[in-house]
């Protein structure tokens, strides 16, 4: 069973303390206004500041949760409050939904809709079964059931959950919603750890999505769907 010890973990802190310049915090401790709040998976392959190359603080806000639900679990129609308090709080007008790869919650979500099977424990089952009427709809849309049919479906819920903060009237109108999919399986491509844009703003279409990045970077601009 892997666990870690207090020593550890106070060893790893004392290298990360060591590594920081004496001015690291100097501009952000009395406040933040990060330009991007990015809602992740929660998933210990999957590290936020890593995936954008962040080393500065106060740049990225990282609410994180499995499958990368960006609706309150108690109320659907609200925007998640640990999404949404840097957008109101903080000014950011930037929100990242990334999904990834071979996604738990996702495929937790598809065993729902295939055979009725939800996790036994009820907080693991709150935050699964908001996943169920998307894996749903998207199956009865003609998402085949084939070997990559999980991480299709990863990709409709990233869709799905941009397709939702670009509606809700507690999103501003000048915040700019992107959708991703940070694949460590090659599913996309052969550069593992790369993060592909798939949604903006709603918008879906690869050719329309391709003139919102720079040429270098068209590559990781695909689909699954």
């Amino acid at each position: 069973m892997p666990s870690a010890t207090a020593a550890e973990l106070l060893a790893r802190n004392r290298d990360h303390v060591e590594q920081l310049p004496d001015d690291h915090f100097d501009d952000v401790l009395d406040a933040q206004s990060p330009p991007v709040v990015s809602l992740c998976c929660a998933d210990s392959r999957v590290s936020q500041e890593a995936m954008w190359n962040v080393e500065e603080p106060g740049w990225l806000f990282t609410p994180a949760n499995i499958g990368n639900v960006a609706w309150d679990v108690e109320d659907s129609s609200t925007v998640d409050g640990n999404l949404l308090y840097p957008v109101a709080n903080t000014d950011t007008r930037t929100i990242a939904v990334v999904g990834h790869t071979g996604c738990g919650a996702v495929t937790a979500a598809y065993g729902a809709a295939t055979d009725g099977a939800l996790p036994d424990e009820p907080g693991i089952r709150n935050r699964v079964e908001p996943l169920v009427p998307i894996v749903e709809d998207a199956l009865d849309g003609g998402i085949t059931d084939d070997e990559d049919v999980i991480d299709r479906l990863v990709e409709y819920n990233v869709r799905e959950q941009v397709t939702f903060l670009d509606e809700s009237d507690e999103v501003p109108d000048d915040t700019l919603v992107l959708g991703f999919v940070y694949d460590f399986h090659e599913s996309y491509g052969d550069a593992p750890g790369r993060t592909y844009l798939v949604a903006a703003d709603g918008e879906t279409d690869l050719t329309a999505l391709r003139e919102r990045v720079d040429g270098d970077d068209e590559i990781a601009v695909r689909s699954l769907l």
